[in-house]
């Protein structure tokens, strides 16, 4: 009898606690409710104002001032490069991959050596196996003979390489960067008022301290009195906007641009097509 009365003492301490716990929460709520009701509509926060970098940075990084000289040879004002083609970020490992595709594409492939088999002669045994006291031989169009076969010869192949039109810009650009970071980036503007003399761009060329150095001279486009004046001299190279590549680039030790050149390199580069 003195089991179950405790079990049953037990089992009202449990309901009246339970009881006052649940209850607890609500007095608790209502209460927080009165007094937020007094104290009147709960104010939001503000929202947080989103900062934002300044642009004069971009603005700055946006293009590249050169020196641009007239066909006197001397400095008339500055001509602006863009940012994106000049001031890329330089790849070496890109540059290398894009030189080796380009001299690959340049291999025409058609060197071709005549076997034994389709060297002309005859296919007798030139003499008998033993006997003779020399060696052994089965034909006189062997390798070893005057007039046989080549052996292991090249034969007409195939040696085109390519990369993707991303890669090739990337590649592009990089060369471009490297060239106006070591200083070797010209522009000139007047050439295509020249009258196409051979002696006036060499003259030029002079006053530029350009006379000895490997130079890429990057047109808008094919300008035949540009090209004409140019093109016996020796160390000059000649392409218009649409031909220019890494290893023309690389291979130059100074680009000149033309003024109409750089324009036309924006356009034709980064504008989407």
């Amino acid at each position: 009898m003195a089991d179950t009365k405790k079990t049953a003492t037990k089992r009202t301490v449990t309901k009246k606690t339970v009881a006052k716990t649940v209850k607890a929460p609500a007095k608790k709520t209502a209460s927080k409710a009165a007094s937020n009701a007094a104290k009147g509509p709960v104010a939001k926060a503000a929202p947080k104002k989103i900062v934002t970098k300044s642009t004069s940075n971009v603005a700055k990084a946006s293009s590249v001032a050169v020196d641009l000289f007239d066909t006197a040879g001397k400095k008339s004002s500055t001509l602006s490069l863009p940012a994106a083609l000049f001031e890329a970020k330089i790849n070496k490992q890109l540059m290398a991959q894009a030189v080796r595709v380009y001299l690959a594409n340049q291999r025409s492939g058609t060197a071709s050596t005549k076997s034994r088999g389709e060297v002309q002669g005859s296919t007798r045994k030139i003499y008998r196996q033993k006997g003779t006291g020399r060696a052994r031989h089965g034909g006189i169009r062997a390798p070893i003979f005057v007039g046989g076969g080549v052996a292991l010869g090249p034969k007409p192949h195939d040696f085109t390489l390519s990369l993707t039109k991303k890669m090739k810009k990337a590649a592009l650009f990089s060369a471009l960067s490297a060239r106006q970071k070591e200083g070797q980036i010209k522009a000139v503007t007047g050439l295509e008022t020249l009258a196409g003399k051979t002696k006036d761009f060499a003259n030029l060329l002079l006053k530029l301290e350009l006379g000895e150095t490997k130079i890429l001279l990057v047109m808008p486009e094919k300008i035949e009195s540009v090209v004409r004046g140019a093109r016996n001299i020796k160390g000059i190279r000649l392409t218009p906007v649409q031909g220019l590549n890494t290893y023309d680039v690389l291979n130059a030790k100074t680009v000149v641009l033309m003024k109409d050149a750089v324009a036309a390199m924006e356009k034709h580069f980064t504008e989407a097509k």
